[in-house]
């Protein structure tokens, strides 16, 4: 894919690199939500790609994401719900039932694409240490929401504040309903 990675565009700084705005950022999102859903209702089987994260979000010319890199993918028959399968994934994408050893669903993916959301919105790995302290990303996330309400200090200071807060309040919700409470 001419644009590599989001992974690339998100982490590496290089001299001549362009930021994602807030735009791109937002249609990268919509588009990977999409081809999930495809994957995942669309398909004559089920296929949970089971490792949704930036390096396996690929961008063409026009930075349209295509999901990438289905090595570790299971297929399930739509006459099954879940399945049982040794865990598989990146740490910091993994959903909790992969590391309960609980039959896995599609929704191993939903969860793993929301951290890739926060990923988008704050431009910072969801492993790196919020603050002071080290947190867990989505909690970090759902707390500056509650508490003080203010979104826009989510949001990843390379795009400048420059970003339509109705957008970004409605990401960074859906990225929290990703997870489990």
């Amino acid at each position: 894919m001419p644009k590599g990675s989001l992974d690339f565009h998100l982490f590496h700084e290089e001299k001549d690199s362009k930021v994602l705005d807030w735009k791109t950022r937002y249609q990268i999102a919509l588009g990977t939500a999409r081809g999930l859903a495809y994957l995942h209702e669309k398909c004559r089987d089920c296929i949970i790609h089971c490792d949704i994260k930036p390096e396996n979000i690929l961008l063409d010319s026009e930075l349209c994401p295509k999901v990438a890199d289905f090595g570790l993918a299971k297929f399930v028959g739509r006459e099954f719900s879940r399945v049982l399968t040794t865990i598989r994934g990146t740490v910091g994408y993994l959903a909790p039932e992969w590391i309960s050893g609980m039959p896995i669903t599609a929704k191993a993916d939903v969860y793993s694409n929301g951290m890739t959301l926060f990923e988008i919105i704050s431009g910072r790995r969801n492993t790196e240490s919020v603050g002071q302290k080290f947190g867990f990303f989505p909690i970090w996330i759902a707390r500056k929401i509650n508490e003080d309400g203010e979104i826009l200090s989510l949001l990843d200071h390379k795009v400048e504040g420059n970003a339509d807060l109705e957008e970004l309040n409605k990401a960074c919700k859906v990225a929290s309903w990703c997870h489990p409470r």
